[in-house]
């Protein structure tokens, strides 16, 4: 893995993002590509919406009228991605996380905001890679596990207070 360019940008006025959230997103983005071994550079970019905004994006691209917690807009597929012809660098995809929805959800999981946000950019990153767990079964478990072990990688693993709720992710 060479060099990952992570471009973040807060669109919303709703929630005040805390101090370390931005360095958080990115280590969680190079956790995550250098656990599943990526060759080369490569760009991510990362909307912070609130939710209004990303029921809107998800009605408009998936036809869901929603919010939700974090949507994932990969821009490859099979593994293949286009390059930056500027900079060489692989354009992996479009991250748009709710960070609305990930203070209610660290609060309904019982762990920190800082967790929740790590957590759903591991999640997306993973999709953009081609992981899926729409359809349950092994890949969901795969997947599952992946996460926990970057998340436990840039210290913040699942604690005991962890709270699964009906809807698990």
């Amino acid at each position: 893995m060479e060099k990952i360019k992570v471009i973040i940008e807060n669109k919303q006025k709703t929630v005040r993002i805390p101090t370390g959230i931005r360095l958080l997103i990115r280590r969680c983005c190079h956790a995550t590509l250098a656990l599943e071994n990526f060759k080369g550079s490569a760009e991510i970019g990362v909307s912070i919406v609130n939710d209004d905004q990303i029921r809107r994006i998800n009605n408009e691209y998936r036809e869901v009228d929603s919010s939700t917690d974090v949507l994932s807009f990969p821009m490859g597929e099979n593994g293949e991605f286009d390059k930056n012809p500027e900079t060489g660098a692989y354009i992996l995809g479009d991250i748009v996380l709710s960070i609305e929805r990930a203070k209610e959800q660290s609060v309904q999981f019982g762990h920190s905001l800082q967790r929740e946000v790590g957590y759903l950019v591991v999640h997306s990153v993973l999709h953009i890679l081609g992981y899926d767990h729409v359809d349950g079964g092994l890949e969901s478990v795969r997947m599952r596990e992946k996460e926990e072990e970057i998340m436990a990688s840039v210290g913040l693993p699942r604690g005991p207070l962890y709270v699964l709720s009906g809807n698990e992710r």
